[in-house]
């Protein structure tokens, strides 16, 4: 009970009594729970965690002093082997080129897609699609990618695009694979092909070919005479075969074909007077200029077909490997960025365009630095998922271009259970993975608990 003092004012109450640690929480963690307790819960998680990993790292560190057989103690010689090594080195070069590109485009590929779709109005049908090959595995994405990347235009799909697009600003050659007969009336230089003789008008000319693909003649009609001009150079030129082979070298024999569309060119002194295409019987027709000349059957006649690029050759194979694995993971790069990209207060962009800024400076200079914490993550994220880059390489590269594209993941495995079986090395290279990701994990920690203690 208070007091009153002779002013009025009522005193302050009794204190309390502070209060004593309870003798019951003697002996209790922080959670109120024993401490045997706690650990009683973890063992399970520690005991397979213990299986499935620590024991395992220590058996590779183990098994990487020792020699193919597991007798005898080699020191550091595995490691040794796995810097000096060609093949080794070659995938060590890959994956650095790995780290470097695949992480950095998939990365910005999802950053701008997760950018863009903000303002699409079937964004989320996008971003559906975009995210789907996260939903296919690397096996049958790499049976996709290595059927998309045929060198044949008829079954690979990046070949018949690339080679569409070749040639609809280069026209095809007419007759691919096309050469003189053994008439002796033309004769080969360089790709192109000469007459012997000069030509005179009123002559007609005859240049008969041989080699032209059947395919390349459907419904081509027969080859005619050329008609004798006093005032023109005229000529035919056709296939020098007859099927049967009743026809004589040089001569025009009745069933030959025409080969239309071929240039002819005459040509004094090496400079080219005088031009013409044959026509649908095969002749030709020249003006007076080219009289004395000689005919030229351009290189660009009888040239193959363009084929497309080698994307598996052994100098694309690897951009091409790239490419698939970008395919795969820029929609999971997408799915994070959005949905950091949805945390960041729409008051500073707006305030940004108010200001004056325009819509690449909000993305650089507001944007950017707002999702920088996400991109990150997602970016350390996918370093520490292409040191492990192995199905795609396996399953993409041919056999001719797979040491070309080769990386540590995929030398690992061909060291230990290849055909040249040698475990101690491929503990090695293991336990060399292990030394590169361990340092990007410990980043992506500490990032991590920076981001909690905001």
């Amino acid at each position: 009970m208070s007091t009153a003092t002779a002013g009025g004012t009522t005193g302050p109450g009794p204190v309390p009594p502070a209060s004593t640690p309870s003798k019951r929480g003697k002996g209790r963690s922080v959670l109120g729970g024993r401490p045997w307790l706690a650990a009683l819960f973890l063992l399970p998680a520690l005991a397979l965690l213990g299986a499935l990993v620590v024991y395992p790292i220590g058996y590779s560190l183990y098994r990487s002093f020792f020699d193919a057989s597991g007798g005898s103690f080699v020191g550091v010689d595995n490691y040794q082997e796995v810097f000096t090594d060609d093949r080794i080195r070659t995938a060590l070069k890959n994956n650095v080129v790995w780290v470097i590109a695949a992480p950095s485009l998939a990365t910005a590929l999802g950053l701008v897609f997760a950018v863009l779709t903000e303002r699409v109005r079937w964004g989320t049908a996008f971003k559906l699609v975009v995210f789907m090959p996260m939903a296919i595995s690397m096996l049958a994405a790499g049976i996709i990618f290595r059927l998309m990347y045929e060198q044949d235009p008829q079954r690979g799909v990046a070949n018949a695009v690339w080679v569409g697009v070749h040639d609809t600003f280069s026209a095809p050659s007419p007759f691919p694979g096309a050469h003189p007969s053994d008439s002796g009336i033309l004769t080969a230089s360089g790709g192109a092909f000469v007459t012997k003789a000069t030509v005179r008008a009123g002559s007609p000319a005859l240049l008969p070919l041989v080699g032209a693909k059947p395919a390349d003649l459907a419904g081509a009609h027969e080859a005619v005479p050329a008609r004798a001009l006093p005032d023109r150079v005229t000529g035919t030129v056709w296939r020098d075969f007859v099927r049967g082979g009743t026809s004589t070298p040089g001569r025009l024999d009745k069933g030959e074909k025409a080969l239309a569309g071929v240039t002819v060119e005459a040509v004094k002194d090496g400079r080219t007077v005088a031009s013409a295409t044959t026509g649908a019987d095969g002749t030709f027709t020249l003006p007076a200029t080219a009289d004395g000349a000689r005919l030229r059957l351009p290189e660009a006649n009888f040239a193959q077909h363009y084929n497309g690029v080698d994307w598996l050759g052994p100098s694309l194979v690897t951009p091409a490997i790239i490419g698939a694995y970008i395919w795969m993971w820029a929609g999971f790069a997408m799915v994070l960025i959005a949905a950091g990209l949805a945390g960041v207060p729409r008051e500073l962009l707006e305030a940004a365009r108010v200001d004056g800024a325009n819509e690449w400076q909000v993305f650089r200079r507001v944007t950017v630095p707002l999702l920088a914490p996400v991109l990150g993550v997602v970016l350390v994220t996918l370093m520490i998922n292409v040191l492990k880059i192995f199905d795609l390489v396996y399953i993409i590269a041919p056999g001719s271009s797979l040491a070309n594209a080769n990386v540590l993941a995929l030398q690992l495995y061909q060291s230990s259970f290849g055909t040249d079986v040698n475990q101690g090395v491929g503990s090695a290279i293991a336990i060399f993975l292990l030394v590169l990701v361990v340092p990007v994990m410990i980043v992506n920690l500490r990032r991590l608990r920076r981001e909690r203690q905001r």
